[in-house]
């Protein structure tokens, strides 16, 4: 009896284990039937998916158009935010027959039904379609969404996928079209809203909304949806941010039939067709003069068409005043004349290729950055960047423009003084001769400068009229319709006496100046030879005078050195030829110094290497100047007349002192005969690369960030873009021409005038 009682408890802890052991087989098989159960309910609910979606697509558009005009109104919770929040819904809601054709409000009413019903094709529509992102405040207004996404409703996306693998992704989104045609357009909105940081620079209250809309709607049609839905208060990003948005206009990105009949389109082709013809024309006169008298058969080698074309060039340049000039647009001759690299001799400054090639460079990357604040959605960040210490080297580079000048002024009065046979016939000749002598001067000065520079003012004004109708962006500053309007500013060099803003090509006020820079010089330096006591003080009353004028002017206008009050102020202050004619007149008292007085200075080896590193110290320190730019206006445009000043002076003495034949070891980098190249192509690289760089910015589909090293990688970019380009133009449209100029100075040159 005792064992047995001993022994039950045993048992029932063997059964309750038995008992657990059970539970849980059955519980684990419940859950194995329930899991089993609800993977085969969603793989039937894909293969129903699959099996719709496989009817919709076997559907033709005209069946499906009707099926959806006559389904029942699809209801959904989302309905009221999608009004709310995604324009193009709103749109939809907005559209009546009244106010669009009924082909267009057919169309919208189906693509409303197709984002409640979630059909494929209008969810890639949706989601195509901008709506706002993150980062208003500091300048997010580009709201384009994706318009390679809405190509994508359009046509199946070329893409494979391999079938070995389960996916929960609908199948629809890549392969399902839309029943009807579709395309990309942008609406363009203006704000006033408080909640973001406002720089003045032009387009920043620009909102822009990419839409995917179906290609039965007009312009016209949608724009009025649009002012109807913000005018509705159905936009809830205007509660929140207070953006009160206003119906500007709205893009379709198709080029106009217009552009082609433009007076720039004939022009650039025609000049395109006669530079072609005269390269062709040059080339054989070369292989003509190559031939011997005797050979009348033509070559061999080429095919008969050929050859007819070669002996109709040959009988047309028989004329012998083609002969003479025709050579100017030999191709491998200006070739070799842009890659010439030789030693410096002993009458040149090579100092000036080396600062000419830096600061055309430099500018070209401040150019970058420029353009680039009107693509890119962190516009306030940017601005802060270019305010910190370290980037000022960027933001200050509109600086370098006095090298420019500066060299200009020095180059003008040194060789016009150091010709003795051209000083002479000034100083003999009566007022009617020396009136003759300068509108010479002046010819040549424009045949030089003036063909490259015509040509690029075309390709703005056709650029621009070009992105104006393709880019997604607002482009604000509309060259195209500026230079239509004022082209006769641009071709007389006087664009400078105009407001900035109504500037064809605003970058080529700085060639207005040097042009006009140029004929005064030439007045005074005519006159100097025969009243130099007079010139004297002229010169002495003009550098006192651009100094009073600029402080004048500067507290006047309350001058500042904040970007949005340099940008308000730019045509009192930064074009105005009146303020920017300081370097030059320092550049030609520099070289009358020389070359009149023969002032040499001679200091020891120490303190000559002191004064250059002292230069080249306050060269930067100029640029590095405007680190704070809080100041006041007597403060600012002190620091703004006595930066130039100084900055100007510490250019002369670099240029003197290598005159001289001095120099120190960043002297002798500048020096080198590598910039012989680059300094032959500043000219064209300072006219092509804002016009290279707005272009390239304007043609990108989705808005830039603001971000330094990928900043450098860009700029990079541009830069071998602009060289080239610029080796384009200047072989075509620059070269020629100095050869052309060079070739009459030798033919017309008497001995009266040098």
């Amino acid at each position: 009896m005792e064992i047995r009682r001993t022994s039950r408890p045993y048992l029932w802890v063997l059964l309750m284990l038995l008992g657990l052991w059970l539970g849980t087989v059955l519980a684990k098989g419940a859950s194995n039937q329930t899991t089993t159960s609800q993977t085969w309910q969603y793989q039937q609910q894909q293969q129903r998916y699959r099996n719709q979606l496989n009817e919709s697509l076997s559907q033709q558009p005209e069946e499906l158009e009707i099926l959806e005009t006559t389904s029942a109104i699809v209801s959904s919770p989302h309905e009221s935010h999608l009004t709310r929040t995604s324009v193009i819904f709103g749109l939809t809601k907005v559209a009546n027959e009244s106010s669009v054709s009924q082909k267009c409000h057919a169309q919208l009413r189906q693509m409303q039904r197709g984002i409640l019903g979630k059909q494929p094709w209008a969810m890639k529509v949706l989601d195509a379609s901008g709506t706002k992102p993150s980062g208003f405040v500091y300048g997010q207004n580009y709201w384009l969404g994706s318009r390679e996404a809405c190509r994508g409703v359009q046509r199946p996306v070329g893409i494979t996928l391999s079938k070995n693998f389960d996916r929960v992704m609908h199948y629809g989104i890549i392969t399902q079209q839309a029943p009807f045609d579709m395309d990309y357009r942008v609406l363009y909105l203006r704000h006033s809203s408080p909640w973001q940081v406002e720089i003045k620079l032009m387009s920043e209250q620009i909102i822009h909304i990419g839409l995917c809309l179906p290609s039965a709607c007009s312009s016209e049609e949608v724009k009025n949806l649009a002012q109807d839905y913000v005018a509705g208060g159905m936009f809830t990003e205007n509660e929140i941010f207070d953006i009160r948005p206003e119906v500007v206009y709205m893009k379709d990105l198709q080029l106009k039939q217009e552009f082609f009949e433009r007076a720039s389109f004939r022009l650039l082709v025609a000049c395109v067709l006669v530079t072609g013809a005269l390269m062709l024309c040059a080339q054989q006169l070369t292989a003509t003069k190559k031939l011997a008298p005797s050979s009348d058969e033509p070559d061999p080698g080429l095919a008969p068409a050929e050859s007819e074309i070669w002996r109709g060039l040959n009988s047309l340049l028989q004329i012998e005043k083609l002969q003479k000039y025709i050579p100017c647009w030999d191709i491998p001759a200006n070739w070799a004349k842009i890659f010439a690299v030789r030693e410096n001799s002993t009458n040149e400054i090579p100092l000036m290729n080396g600062l000419r090639s830096v600061c055309a460079i430099w500018i070209m990357v401040f150019h970058v950055v420029w353009f680039m604040y009107f693509t890119v959605h962190n516009k306030t960040v940017l601005i802060s960047y270019a305010e910190q210490a370290f980037f000022q080297y960027v933001s200050s580079a509109p600086l370098l423009v006095d090298v420019f000048f500066t060299i200009s002024g020095f180059l003008q009065t040194f060789n016009f003084l150091r010709n003795s046979k051209q000083l002479e016939a000034v100083r003999q000749n009566s007022f009617g001769d020396n009136l003759r002598l300068f509108g010479k001067l002046l010819f040549h000065r424009y045949l030089r400068l003036g063909p490259l520079y015509l040509v690029v003012m075309t390709t703005v004004d056709l650029v621009y009229a070009y992105i104006g109708d393709v880019s997604v962006y607002h482009i604000n500053e509309r060259f195209d319709e500026m230079c239509s309007r004022h082209w006769w500013r641009n071709l007389l060099f006087i664009q400078n006496f105009f407001d900035h803003r109504d500037m064809c090509a605003n970058w080529s006020w700085s060639l207005a100046c040097e042009m006009q820079f140029f004929i005064l010089a030439n007045a005074l330096l005519f006159l100097y030879v025969k009243y130099p006591k007079v010139v004297k003080t002229l010169v002495a009353s003009s550098f006192v005078a651009t100094i009073a004028w600029s402080y004048s002017i500067g507290l006047s206008i309350k001058f500042q050195l904040s970007f949005d009050s340099a940008f308000a102020t730019g045509t009192e202050i930064y074009t105005s030829p009146f303020v920017r004619v300081l370097p030059y007149i320092l550049g030609a008292a520099t070289a009358w110094l020389l070359q009149e007085n023969r002032i040499q200075v001679e200091i020891s080896e120490p303190k000559e290497r002191f004064c250059w590193h002292f230069a080249l110290f306050v060269f930067f320190a100029c640029i590095y100047s405007t680190v704070k730019r809080d100041l006041g206006p007597l403060m600012a445009i002190t620091l703004f007349v006595m930066g130039r000043l100084f900055f100007s002076l510490s250019v002369c003495w670099m240029i003197a002192r290598s005159c001289g034949g001095r120099g120190v070891w960043w002297s002798r980098l500048l020096e080198a005969k590598g910039f012989q190249h680059v300094s032959r192509l500043s000219y064209a690289i300072y006219l092509l690369n804002p016009l290279v760089i707005a272009l390239f910015y304007s043609l990108t589909n989705a808005s830039t960030h603001a971000d330094p090293f990928m900043l450098c990688v860009v700029t990079c970019g541009f830069a071998v873009i602009v060289y080239l380009a610029s080796i384009l133009f200047s072989l075509a449209f620059e070269v020629p021409f100095s050869n052309l100029s060079s070739l009459l100075n030798r033919r017309q040159s008497k001995p009266k005038t040098a």
